[in-house]
């Protein structure tokens, strides 16, 4: 019973260390969560120019947060944002999270509740590393994808792990539980910028990265057809 409660206070402990960082990034955005970043950022992991490429296509960002991440990928027939917070979010965020044009979906740590083979394009920002269960969740990932879909993601790598991101992931665990089941189509490695701009390296191309430093892996691939 002991350990039972200690698990379950280890949840209780993640989500309300996840909710307070957002409470305090709606208080620096002045009550407007601020989401135009996302665009640029999301574009260049997917090393496109437009949001063309998503015309006509259901969009979906895995660990998306409550900013709207999605707000960018006008062209999107549809935009999912999917979070294991998404009904807090919808709560305590309200007037943000329908102004999004966004559908917001609660995740478990188990399972995305989507069909099988049911969305074209799935983005995660430095996000997959904060479920507790690694594997299981990149097969949900690719099981909702549908053949030929695209998956697009950067991620932490070798950051040490906390109660709200519990997995250091590196690039054999990210290879051995996720890329091996999809088709590469570009794949960027390189060390953190400075604070005031940690993607700057991928930005500029100066893409430098040593075995075991902190840096982002940049992947874009597709589930096998």
């Amino acid at each position: 019973m002991a350990r039972r409660h200690g698990v379950e206070l280890l949840f209780i402990t993640k989500d309300a260390a996840e909710l307070s960082f957002w409470r305090s990034r709606l208080e620096i955005d002045k009550g407007k969560f601020r989401n135009a970043h996302y665009k640029e950022l999301m574009l260049a992991i997917a090393g496109e120019s437009t949001d063309d490429f998503l015309k006509g296509k259901i969009v979906a960002d895995f660990g998306c947060g409550p900013r709207g991440s999605l707000v960018w990928a006008e062209q999107a027939s549809l935009r999912i944002g999917i979070d294991v917070l998404a009904d807090r979010y919808a709560d305590e965020f309200t007037d943000n999270i329908i102004s999004h044009g966004m559908i917001y979906l609660k995740s478990t740590e188990k399972v995305i509740p989507l069909p099988s083979d049911s969305v074209d394009v799935m983005f995660t920002l430095n996000a997959i590393d904060h479920v507790d269960n690694f594997a299981a969740m990149c097969h949900e990932i690719v099981r909702v994808l549908k053949p030929g879909g695209e998956f697009i993601g950067s991620f932490n790598l070798e950051e040490p792990a906390t109660s709200c991101e519990p997995q250091q992931l590196n690039e054999e665990i990210i290879k051995n539980n996720l890329l091996n089941m999809l088709d590469i189509v570009s794949y960027r490695v390189a060390v953190k910028g400075p604070p005031e701009n940690i993607y700057l390296p991928f930005l500029t191309g100066n893409l430098s990265y040593t075995l075991g430093q902190e840096g982002f892996l940049w992947v874009r691939a597709r589930k096998h057809i």
